[in-house]
């Protein structure tokens, strides 16, 4: 599988940003997780963002709060969801990052509450995974990750806001790797009506402290804000979107059909 370095190597190369849709693994359904990644690869996805369920979502909105609970529901596991992206690893041209909560991270293959970030981070390389983002973990606190990623050569990408001061901004540039999170709005994910007025400004923020590809989600919705994104940034990250997509169909097949329509539409909006 690619790296996401070649990935955004590949993009610059085309002059196009990336799309990068996130769904939740074991959601909408049990085992529909790799045939997900696969349907998105096809309808133009760039990379694909998997969550690992975790019942106390602090970053999320309604939408991928009861995706989490139904894949919660439907018995999903950190572990299963990583054999569902191994399951369709060798079929993968784009990367897959894996989205986690930091408790997963940590108690990942222990007993009794001993696991360890980097048993986690060895899975996730091992199923295909190329990189890992934990939106609970602030960059000060990051370095058991960091080292962990770095060790097992995936990447560790962290969040910026638009409340982020410079100091701040400078260390998550240092210390993302693969792309920088640039979270669009102050407060959880969903879908909105708008783009906020202050986006590009806080882009360029970012884009004064690195050199690295920054990526915008948080309210990504619709093919337009997609396009305004994509003209000022280096990816446009859509969500909840897809996610209410997915949940408003009936059946397995439909809900894959259903992604792969708006995947393909989102990339017609991103050049």
């Amino acid at each position: 599988m690619p790296t996401i370095r070649d990935a955004f190597d590949r993009l610059r190369r085309c002059q196009r940003a990336a799309l990068i849709p996130f769904v939740m693994g074991g959601d909408p359904h049990p085992g529909l997780t790799g045939p997900l990644l696969l349907a998105l690869q096809d309808a133009g996805a760039d990379l694909v963002e998997v969550g690992i369920p975790f019942s106390d979502p602090l970053a999320d909105g309604p939408v991928i709060q009861a995706a989490s609970s139904r894949a919660l529901a439907h018995g999903t596991t950190p572990a299963g969801v990583l054999a569902a992206i191994a399951s369709v690893r060798r079929r993968l041209r784009i990367p897959v990052v894996c989205l986690s909560y930091w408790n997963p991270v940590t108690q990942f293959g222990g007993h009794g509450g001993r696991g360890s970030p980097r048993a986690f981070v060895r899975a996730a390389r091992e199923s295909g995974c190329a990189g890992l983002i934990v939106p609970d973990l602030p960059v000060e606190e990051g370095g058991a990750l960091r080292e962990a990623t770095t060790c097992e050569g995936i990447a560790a990408i962290f969040l910026a806001a638009p409340t982020s001061p410079p100091a701040r901004l400078r260390a998550i540039a240092r210390a993302s790797q693969g792309f920088i999170y640039y979270v669009s709005v102050a407060g959880t994910t969903g879908a909105r009506q708008s783009l906020p007025p202050g986006l590009a400004q806080g882009l360029r923020q970012v884009k004064l402290v690195t050199t690295k590809p920054v990526c915008v989600g948080f309210g990504i919705s619709t093919p337009a804000q997609v396009a305004a994104v994509a003209r000022i940034a280096d990816g446009a990250i859509v969500g909840s979107a897809l996610i209410r997509t997915m949940a408003s169909t009936r059946g397995r097949a439909a809900s894959v059909r259903a992604a792969a329509r708006f995947v393909a539409r989102l990339r017609r909006a991103a050049g």
